[in-house]
């Protein structure tokens, strides 16, 4: 049964990416935010900064601990979801939605080809 939105790419350290328009969204999947607990600081890059495929690019804390976030695939960080300042619950209420973390302008799409679908990642979260 699969539970990951389709049209999202996945990472095995529960980022996912969604690799519509020029601009791509990142954010942390619901198996994470399971994980985690209640998030309650996200941490996360100004625009502007160059970030490589597997680097950190931001911290996520919540009760429970604080968790590295890696950048999918290469880019510039071109948005932060600023929302997550002042609301970090939104990762929890809506991890592939309105809790979404940073959009970037990739560098190298030939990165996102062994990213996860969602068949594979729910797979992934199985296990």
């Amino acid at each position: 049964m699969s539970n990951s939105p389709s049209n999202l790419r996945y990472t095995k350290d529960h980022e996912w990416l969604d690799p519509s328009g020029t601009a791509w969204r990142v954010g942390i999947t619901q198996f994470a935010v399971s994980q985690l607990g209640d998030i309650v600081l996200v941490d996360i890059p100004e625009a502007g900064r160059q970030i490589e495929q597997g680097e950190p690019f931001g911290t996520i804390e919540s009760v429970k601990s604080v968790s590295e976030l890696y950048m999918p695939v290469s880019g510039k960080v071109t948005a932060i979801n600023k929302a997550l300042q002042d609301e970090p619950e939104l990762v929890n209420e809506d991890p592939f939605g309105e809790g979404w973390l940073i959009e970037i302008e990739p560098t190298d799409k030939a990165e996102l080809d062994p990213l996860m679908e969602s068949d594979a990642y729910d797979k992934f979260t199985e296990t």
